[in-house]
């Protein structure tokens, strides 16, 4: 027990940014034992003291905490120190040195990126959009999408859809069992918006979709994880993207947020020579 490290998350807001520095922090060593204490919406010099008390009587604890409120922060480090507990901050160089870099003060405002400006509005209108829109479903005002991702059955359209909405984007994501499922006005005007087909490794997929049948507990639709009609279908779709001149990004080893990246990059190159 001596040998697992508490993990103190400490924020003034959700918490998700600290989640995902740790997250990529971790990623970098291995046969690391942890338990992560989460502490969000941290405001107060209390909830402080009350945190560091509990974090005394754990051995090995570590503190990352994200607050923006200065003097809120260093009574944290200062209390931390005391204590002979590691403490780390993950914003305040940043929010310092981006204040000497653009020549004005940080607001310092707590949750200050879920202000409710046209951006937020914006991205909650992609999220909207995102959810009628997936799954093939609502196609005839597809034009009206940043993005449509193609691809077959389980090669990640959904998730990569929502993290893309939840950037702004408006997403469709559509189903592709054959040429004729390619919506009309997308055959017609290949062009139409900036279109993506997703492909992955057969054998890949092969073993997710086994995964998937075995969760549902399905044993009829034999086709569908049949390793080779999963091949065809595969290459019948890389075949359709070429057809239409679309780029197809190969899913098989990519994080969603990989994914999501390389499909931006690819819009951007779109919306440049549009």
């Amino acid at each position: 027990m001596s040998n697992i490290y508490q993990i103190y998350l400490i924020s003034d807001s959700t918490g998700e940014t600290l989640d995902r520095i740790f997250t990529a922090i971790k990623a970098q060593f291995k046969n690391i034992d942890y338990k992560i204490h989460t502490y969000s919406f941290t405001r107060t010099e209390n909830q402080i003291l009350k945190i560091l008390s509990n974090a005394k009587e754990n051995r090995n604890s570590i503190i990352l905490y994200s607050i923006v409120d200065s003097s809120l922060a260093k009574y944290l480090a200062r209390n931390s120190e005391e204590k002979k507990i590691p403490c780390f901050g993950v914003l305040g160089d940043l929010i310092l040195s981006f204040s000497k870099l653009l020549n004005q003060k940080a607001s310092h405002q707590p949750s200050g990126q879920y202000t409710l400006n046209d951006e937020y509005y914006k991205r909650i209108e992609a999220i909207q959009f995102t959810m009628n829109h997936d799954d093939g479903n609502l196609v005839k005002d597809i034009k009206k999408s940043d993005i449509i991702l193609l691809g077959v059955s389980r090669t990640s359209k959904t998730p990569t859809s929502i993290y893309l909405a939840n950037k702004g984007y408006k997403i469709s994501n559509i189903p592709l069992v054959n040429e004729n499922s390619i919506p009309e006005t997308l055959r017609e005007d290949p062009n139409l918006t900036c279109i993506i087909g997703l492909s992955t490794e057969a054998e890949r997929l092969a073993d997710i979709r086994k995964n998937r049948m075995n969760s549902l507990k399905e044993s009829q639709n034999k086709s569908y994880t049949d390793l080779s009609s999963i091949k065809k279908e595969v290459e019948d779709a890389k075949n359709t993207f070429k057809k239409y001149r679309w780029p197809i990004i190969d899913v098989t080893r990519k994080s969603v947020e990989e994914t999501a990246a390389s499909i931006i990059k690819i819009y951007e190159i779109y919306k440049n020579n549009g």
